[in-house]
């Protein structure tokens, strides 16, 4: 372990003394305690968003057991605005949404689920519809009338420099907070201005760390734009330290189940994974404690797909009450191996392969930090697979093993 790596992993312990301490005595509520979960329509519906489409895939998550795992929120992303009415309050399209959005959110929330919306910190957002600059206020308290759970506040047609973007998000936020509803804010800059660093003095309760995701592992060398899966977690796994409840790193959405579709992730080379991708997916953004979005179409999926998805046991560990991000204890261009404090005391790894041969492994617990003997569960395979004070396994190309361990006697 490199001197860097253990001073992180040195931090990582230390501070979920203060984590618990804060959720303890902090007197302002916390908006976002755990990672949200959910759904987003972006990557499957585009500008083709519609109120009936919407409810079929609220009436799926219930059906198929997602919002029982958690899935607890659907995020209308771009395109669903129509404008303003005649006193600038900002209008759904009649069209896309004849019931309006407060009458779908009532229906999310007849489910014991959420609504998200999204808007963006200009006058136009990346889809070329009505955003919320100088709006704020208004927008603020149009979303709260709505009872809206979430914004999704993008940074499209906005100036470049981290002081404005600063300014603008904590203006929303600010909104928001006296709008008389608990909206919770994802900072949607796509990391160029390190909101990591300024995020929560903004007002905000998660933030994304990158370009939007692509359905494709990485990036190729060829590629000038389209982040893939690998692209993405080599950004996320480095902020570890600035994570916790109230505030995520966002790694963008899952992909999980999408094979290719063509669309905003089939852009920039996004071709499919495979299911050991999509599983390796899942599993990394669970252990780094991003927020996990489905963007599939919940209403067709196969069997593999709802596997993934509905894996409680790697469900448990990103939504762990301690809130700590894994720290990445090994890396290398084979492997990666990452790191996990729990609430109870029990510990979370994460094994990836990221070479396209499978590998022989053995990971000593002792060399990564945890001496003592444990009890070691597969949480793909869902069973207890032995004790003791290291895993010896394969590691098939691009999969990512993930384990529960226990203090044993």
């Amino acid at each position: 372990m490199s001197k860097k790596t253990f001073f992180y992993f040195l931090l990582f312990v230390l501070s979920t003394f203060y984590v618990q301490g804060q959720i303890k005595t902090s007197d302002r509520k916390i908006l976002a305690p755990t990672p949200p979960m959910g759904w987003m329509s972006w990557n499957f519906f585009a500008e083709k968003i519609n109120e009936k489409e919407l409810k079929e895939i609220a009436d799926a998550m219930v059906s198929v057991g997602m919002v029982n795992a958690g899935y607890n929120y659907i995020f209308i992303d771009d395109c669903w605005q129509g404008g303003r009415d005649n006193k600038n309050n900002i209008i759904a399209d009649p069209v896309k949404f004849p019931s309006g959005i407060k009458a779908l959110a009532d229906y999310m929330h007849s489910k014991g689920m959420k609504l998200g919306i999204y808007s963006d910190a200009a006058l136009l957002t990346c889809a070329g519809y009505t955003a919320s600059l100088h709006f704020e206020k208004q927008d603020a308290k149009t979303f709260a009338s709505w009872g809206i759970d979430y914004l999704k506040y993008d940074y499209c047609n906005a100036p470049e420099n981290t002081d404005t973007a600063k300014a603008r998000y904590k203006r929303m936020a600010d909104a928001l907070r006296k709008s008389g509803r608990d909206i919770m804010l994802g900072v949607c800059e796509w990391g160029p201005r390190k909101p990591w660093l300024w995020g929560t003095e903004a007002g905000g309760q998660l933030w994304r760390t990158t370009y939007d995701i692509r359905d494709k592992w990485k990036k190729k060398p060829e590629e000038k734009w389209g982040d893939g899966i690998l692209d993405i977690l080599d950004v996320n796994a480095e902020l570890a330290e600035y994570a916790g409840p109230g505030k995520w790193n966002d790694a963008d959405m899952l992909i999980t189940g999408l094979y290719g579709k063509k669309g905003p992730s089939g852009d920039g080379g996004g071709t499919g994974c495979t299911d050991t991708e999509y599983q390796s997916q899942f599993s990394l953004w669970a252990i780094m404690n991003s927020p996990l979005y489905a963007s599939n179409d919940l209403r067709n999926m196969n069997e593999t797909t709802k596997n993934i998805l509905l894996n409680k046991e790697v469900i448990a560990i990103n939504q762990d009450a301690l809130g700590m991000q894994a720290i990445r204890v090994i890396k290398n261009d084979t492997l990666n191996v990452f790191v996990k404090a729990l609430a109870n005391g029990d510990f979370a790894i994460a094994v990836l392969n990221r070479s396209d041969l499978p590998q022989n492994v053995i990971i000593s617990f002792p060399v990564i930090g945890l001496t003592d003997k444990y009890e070691i569960r597969d949480l793909w395979l869902h069973k207890t697979i032995g004790k003791g004070k290291r895993w010896k396994g394969i590691v098939q190309s691009h999969e990512t093993r993930m384990f529960r361990l226990k203090k044993a006697s």
